[in-house]
Formats: structure tokens, C-alpha cells, sequence
């Protein structure tokens, strides 16, 4: 028997009721544990450029380095991989298509520029110019849809976020 009333699922939306205010309250309290996470993340960028900048010392050279680093974290992840009862996605790898493979060119990248950086510019400047990069080509995949996200507008507000960060930047430098 059909209530008339709109299905809530099917518009996207939590039921109503307690239940549905208890599922809400877990979504936020997960997207915040997500955040937390992620801020961590952003700790490890910052140690990671002055501990690869050590290693680059004892090795002579910013590439070897990142190749070293790269290879302590291929270790991780596979065996991470593993644990996790993962490890035949990696049969898949030869299925999958090649721009697809470009996010470990653009790690190295990022490490060996780190790397190389890091000693130069101190790691406040360095963090806040990985920022300006990370935002700077996040509000242009945002504002097209590149590489299969969900197109979203860039305000003003978002602008200003990127400009805050540029004149952090140079303050940096200070």
C-alpha cells in the first residue's frame, strides 16, 4: 500500500524519524574521523620532505632518494594490500587504462621536487606552496569535471580560500 507520501530513499535522503537522525549523526562523526585523517596526512607531507631532504644527504642525490621512498611506501601499501585481503586487484593492473598509471608520475614528481626544495625554501614555504598547487588545480578539476568527479562551482569564497594561501605563501618568505 502506497502512503503517497515521496520515498525518501529515493530522493537521497536519510528515513525520518530517530533512526534516521542516528544514521546522520554516524555519517558526520565518519566524515569528521575522514578529516582527522586526513589532517594526519597532511602532517606526513611535512615530515616526509625533511626526512627525504636527510636521505638525500646520505645518498648524494635528491632521485635516488625519492626512488628510495618510493620504494619503502610500494613496500607498504603492497603489504598493507595484502593483509587487507587485496592483493589480486593487482591482476588487474593490465586492464586498466594507461592516464590512469599518470598519478605515480605526478607522486614522483612531487617527492623529488620536495626533495630538492625542501632545503631551499624551509618546510612552512614549501608546505604552502604544495597548497597553492593542490588548490590551484583542484578548483580548475572542480570547475571542468576532469578525470571523472563531480563538477562544482567555484565561488568567490572558494577564490579567496586560493588567494589566502598565495599571500600565506609569500608572507612565508617574510
Amino acid at each position: 500500500v502506497h502512503s503517497g507520501k515521496p520515498d525518501r530513499a529515493k530522493q537521497g535522503l536519510p528515513p525520518a524519524g530517530r533512526h534516521g537522525q542516528m544514521r546522520k549523526h554516524k555519517m558526520e562523526a565518519l566524515m569528521w574521523w575522514i578529516v582527522a585523517a586526513v589532517v594526519l596526512g597532511g602532517t606526513a607531507i611535512a615530515l616526509q620532505a625533511p626526512i627525504n631532504a636527510a636521505l638525500s644527504r646520505e645518498l648524494g642525490g635528491p632521485v635516488p632518494a625519492a626512488a628510495v621512498s618510493f620504494g619503502v611506501g610500494f613496500i607498504v601499501l603492497l603489504a598493507i594490500a595484502f593483509v587487507q585481503g587485496q592483493g589480486g586487484a593487482f591482476l588487474k593492473l593490465p586492464q586498466v587504462p594507461a592516464w590512469t598509471l599518470i598519478g605515480g608520475c605526478l607522486g614522483a614528481w612531487y617527492v623529488l621536487t620536495s626533495v630538492w626544495g625542501v632545503s631551499q625554501l624551509g618546510v612552512v614555504t614549501l608546505v604552502a606552496a604544495l597548497i597553492l598547487g593542490q588548490m590551484t588545480a583542484a578548483m580548475v578539476i572542480d570547475a571542468t569535471g576532469a578525470l571523472g568527479v563531480t563538477a562544482r562551482e567555484i565561488t568567490p569564497t572558494r577564490i579567496a580560500s586560493a588567494g589566502l594561501v598565495m599571500a600565506g605563501l609569500l608572507l612565508s618568505r617574510v
